[in-house]
């Protein structure tokens, strides 16, 4: 079964349901210069930003996400995300990957930070960690998405700070800057490294079907990332987002709970299998700025 929405489609696999989104809808809602154009079998959707940099974005022509580059100026190129597997079209089960839980030696309460209790340190280290344990390879976005087993080797942040409504998506204007510590955060990460990417999750409580809670949690996500690039000017290339409904409580409750209607930040730079060296040798050869501290 496959259920279409403007921007979302959601599919029945199997016992249960996966959604994929359109790739470029965030920067077009951003406004500024976007334009896309069919080239062969894929689609080109170039986002230009301050300074001459374009945000491409390739996507093949059912809008799956094949790569997504930034470009220079000086005619440079750097991926920062690579999806395409090769091959034929795989099921959502087959982009499932099974791995043993990571062995943790760190607090939980460190493994996953609340932003209502954290100070600006612990976020920024949280958002800048490499994996909690060593992975056997690296993984397509797609992969990323869909494998618990494989995010769970990265720490995470939960942004508890930002109460969304039963059924709405909506930040309130009273509380964007909730927002300002983890988009410190990014933004340090970003001018350290250019090519990093983080995943904002988006979830909902488990009143309400599963498919309308699926396409709501990817609302809350994309609402999310929106809100941090349009007043905290992260760059939207940095980001990528995804709802999981009910599926990952915080809260085990059948029931109404402000606290799983919640947004996460992960790290996923070291997760991807994105960038070539020496694409990222030519980046990392650009005039390097001083080294943010966290404030």
């Amino acid at each position: 079964m496959v259920i279409q929405e403007p921007g979302r489609t959601i599919v029945r696999d199997g016992d249960g349901y996966f959604l994929r989104h359109d790739e470029t809808e965030r920067f077009r809602d951003l406004g500024g210069n976007f334009r896309s154009e069919r080239r062969g079998g894929e689609f080109y959707s170039v986002y230009d930003r301050p300074g001459g940099v374009q945000v491409v974005t390739v996507t093949d022509e059912y809008g799956q996400l094949r790569r997504r580059f930034r470009r220079y100026p000086d005619g440079r190129e750097v991926v920062l995300i690579e999806n395409y597997y090769g091959g034929q079209p795989r099921s959502f089960d087959e982009q499932v990957v099974e791995l043993p839980p990571p062995r943790l030696d760190i607090p939980q309460e460190r493994y996953i930070v609340d932003t209502g209790v954290a100070d600006e340190r612990t976020i920024y280290e949280t958002l800048t960690a490499p994996p909690v344990a060593p992975l056997p390879r690296r993984y397509t976005l797609d992969e990323v998405r869909y494998s618990p087993a494989v995010r769970a080797y990265t720490r995470s942040v939960d942004i508890n700070t930002i109460n969304f409504d039963t059924g709405s998506w909506a930040v309130s204007p009273g509380q964007v800057q909730q927002l300002a510590t983890v988009a410190q955060a990014i933004n340090q990460a970003v001018q350290r490294n250019p090519a990093e990417v983080f995943l904002i999750e988006g979830h909902t409580d488990a009143v309400g079907s599963d498919v309308d809670n699926l396409s709501l949690s990817d609302r809350r996500a994309q609402s999310v990332a929106t809100i941090l690039t349009r007043d905290f000017n992260v760059p939207p290339e940095n980001l990528t987002s995804q709802g999981y409904g009910s599926q990952y409580p915080k809260v085990q409750t059948q029931g109404a709970s402000r606290e799983n209607r919640r947004v996460t930040v992960r790290r996923i730079t070291d997760l991807l299998a994105q960038q070539q060296q020496q694409l990222q040798q030519s980046d990392q050869q650009q005039p390097q700025q001083p080294q943010p501290q966290p404030q």
